[in-house]
């Protein structure tokens, strides 16, 4: 399994969600997964990916949280949590995304 985050150097969330995504990696079982951060610079860099803002989180180049936003503008991205909108996902909903995977 490769899982990545995608972001882009302005928006303080991939830091935050790269820690999230390895704690639910673990909690499912998956310690061996390493998690890696790709940072996009540019919008063709942007274009060459499944982004749909910053942090970005995919897993076999699949977002591990579709939707119809994809988009090449460097900008953050928006999370629906149980407490409102957000910068990245909680850790729950990660571990149920990870756990939906199989």
């Amino acid at each position: 399994m490769r899982v990545e985050v995608l972001h882009i150097e302005d928006c303080p969330n991939w830091e935050d969600a790269t820690r999230r995504v390895t704690a639910a990696l673990r909690a499912t079982g998956h310690d061996d997964v390493t998690v890696v951060a790709m940072l996009l610079r540019t919008p063709g860099e942007a274009a060459g990916v499944p982004f749909s803002g910053s942090p970005t989180i995919t897993v076999d180049g699949i977002d591990l949280f579709p939707t119809e936003g994809r988009t090449n503008d460097l900008a953050c991205r928006i999370y629906l949590t149980p407490s409102g909108l957000a910068g990245l996902p909680t850790i729950e909903q990660l571990t149920a995304a990870f756990e939906s995977r199989g």
